[in-house]
């Protein structure tokens, strides 16, 4: 695959390594990361998501990169960048055709089944993004054989890798800038693709464990919840899981 024909945002660049254990851990070993510093490796031995769960990927069926940004926005609003690029994913599908939506905070689903991940991580100095996308799995095993898809499996089964890091890297630029002042307009666009709202759920926080429905996401992000004992905010959860 010829990565050297990627469209990339001005300023950015792209190393593709053949083999690492993950591109998130590569880019916290590097001092010096500038901003809109791109690595994908064609093979992932150690990658994670959120929780710690494996996220593997072997050459040819999904897209494993990470990102490192150096937002404007100060340091406090940096956990937004979970949501914005949730969003960037999820727009960049969009071009291609599949209906997409964002299970809060960056989870990307197509019919319900999820498509991709995200693990935000940050340094003193930068924010690492990793994205993992399925692309051309024909099927998955295991516990999340009923709960996964790939871009294959909705159908569109010549995406090119190059393009689609493409148009993920370039929706990635706009709405990682938005963060800060502009977030509204993150929000606003995230609310059209919030897959949870109206969804009963159980969400584990930092404060343990809760349940209600979500009514949806707040103007400084949060995921809005009823609860039995009334109505909650959470900026950050481990766990959301959708009932029924």
């Amino acid at each position: 695959m010829s990565w050297d024909q990627v469209s990339l945002p001005a300023g950015w660049s792209l190393e593709v390594i053949r083999e690492v254990d993950s591109t998130n851990l590569e880019l916290q070993r590097r001092s010096d990361v500038s901003h809109g510093t791109v690595i994908l490796a064609e093979r992932q031995t150690a990658g994670r998501g959120r929780r710690g769960n494996e996220w593997h990927s072997v050459p040819g069926e999904s897209l494993a990169f990470s990102v490192g940004v150096r937002p404007e926005a100060s340091r406090s609003q940096w956990p937004r960048l979970a949501l914005a690029t949730g969003l960037a994913v999820a727009e960049a599908l969009a071009r291609l055709g599949l209906e997409a939506e964002v299970k809060w905070p960056n989870d990307v689903l197509v019919r319900g089944r999820k498509l991709c991940g995200v693990l935000v991580q940050a340094t003193s100095e930068v924010a690492i993004i990793g994205i993992g996308v399925n692309v051309n799995q024909t099927g998955f095993e295991g516990e999340i054989r009923d709960t996964a898809t790939s871009i294959y499996l909705e159908g569109l089964t010549d995406v090119s890798g190059v393009d689609l890091l493409g148009l993920i890297l370039s929706e990635l630029d706009g709405w990682t800038r938005q963060i800060g002042e502009d977030f509204p307009l993150l929000v606003g666009r995230l609310r059209q693709r919030c897959a949870l709202t109206g969804k009963r759920v159980t969400l584990k926080a930092a404060d343990g464990d809760h349940a209600g429905q979500v009514t949806g996401i707040s103007d400084g992000g949060e995921l809005m919840l009823m609860t039995e004992d009334g109505p909650r905010a959470f900026l950050q959860a481990d766990e959301v899981r959708a009932l029924g």
